[in-house]
């Protein structure tokens, strides 16, 4: 794969890099009818047969970990220093996977389907790895076998922010011109009096308070989520943790009303590599809706609806949409 030189430096902002991903089965491919964990353990096994120099070294004691690519991608807590403020977390993973929507668990020879990654600050700039572990992935397979064999698919094209960047045709990986940079300025034409919020979840969003995963979502719950992902992206990724003012917001939220919820929890099953076990997971999905003085929580709200919230995110978990209704 030839490339031009990626060179991406982090400014006033975070740098977010999305890139989506066109493919063609080359098999029938049975896959779940929720697709991210299967997406994400193929890639990160894609991505240390790429890229591990020491094959048979456990990432927290390798000597590479800090430099190694899969290690910061996957193993990213062992990998970055992480910050010791009391309210900032660990660094999260630098990615995101949104796979598929489509529920479909029977695909067939030549059927086309797409993906997206989302990539954070100044990995971006190890895009092509990235782009031929997917390609690798392809080779490999993916879903449960059928005939004796996964579903292997041909990684068709790369484009970013609509633009092609990468094509089977050629093998050539064009430098993006341009990356969308993300902060937390108020999103436009905000009402100065209170209004209504609308949050749609569009994949499940598991969160938990008070050591608890929740299956409701009061407005302070939904901000706390925010902030937390907002503080750890920003401190790892972006400029720094932004200078707020966390107790006050959270405690402002309480005042934030529910006038109509539509979420129920869904609960789906993964198969984990690393545990050689499936594992029952669960989620918030639907939508609901606020009433209040919700307008200092949009520029939170706003970032999050890029990147999504909660955990299990690079599964492409708590992925939502939001309107404001007049």
């Amino acid at each position: 794969m030839q490339s031009d030189s990626l060179i991406i430096k982090t400014g006033r902002n975070m740098i977010l890099g999305n890139y989506q991903f066109s493919c063609l089965f080359e098999d029938d491919a049975l896959l779940p009818s929720f697709k991210g964990s299967t997406f994400r353990g193929v890639f990160g096994r894609a991505l240390k047969n790429v890229v591990c120099a020491l094959k048979r070294q456990e990432c927290d004691q390798c000597l590479l970990r800090q430099k190694c690519l899969y290690a910061l991608v996957f193993e990213t807590s062992k990998s970055i220093e992480s910050t010791k403020g009391a309210r900032v977390a660990g660094p999260p993973h630098p990615f995101v996977i949104e796979p598929p929507l489509d529920t479909r668990t029977h695909f067939q020879k030549m059927d086309p389907f797409e993906f997206r990654l989302l990539v954070f600050g100044e990995i971006n700039n190890h895009l092509p790895y990235f782009i031929y572990a997917f390609d690798q992935m392809g080779r490999i397979g993916i879903g449960k076998k059928s005939d004796g064999k996964r579903g292997h698919f041909t990684l068709e094209q790369v484009s970013a922010e609509g633009h092609p960047i990468y094509s089977s045709a050629d093998h050539k990986l064009t430098t993006p011109t341009a990356f969308q940079g993300i902060d937390l300025k108020y999103p436009k034409n905000i009402p100065d009096e209170p209004f209504k919020l609308h949050v749609k979840m569009i994949t499940p969003l598991r969160l938990k308070f008070e050591n608890r995963l929740k299956a409701d979502l009061p407005f302070h719950v939904l901000v706390r989520a925010t902030l937390r992902r907002v503080s750890t992206l920003m401190e790892h990724y972006g400029e720094g943790e932004p200078d707020l003012d966390y107790r006050g917001l959270v405690n402002r939220a309480k005042k934030v009303e529910i006038i109509e919820d539509n979420l129920g929890w869904h609960d789906w099953q993964r198969y984990s590599f690393r545990q050689d076990m499936a594992m029952l997971m669960g989620g918030m999905l639907g939508s609901i809706t606020y009433e209040g003085n919700i307008g200092e929580f949009m520029p939170l709200i706003n970032f999050c609806s890029n990147v999504h919230i909660g955990k299990q995110t690079t599964f492409g978990l708590g992925k939502f949409e939001m309107d404001i209704i007049s």
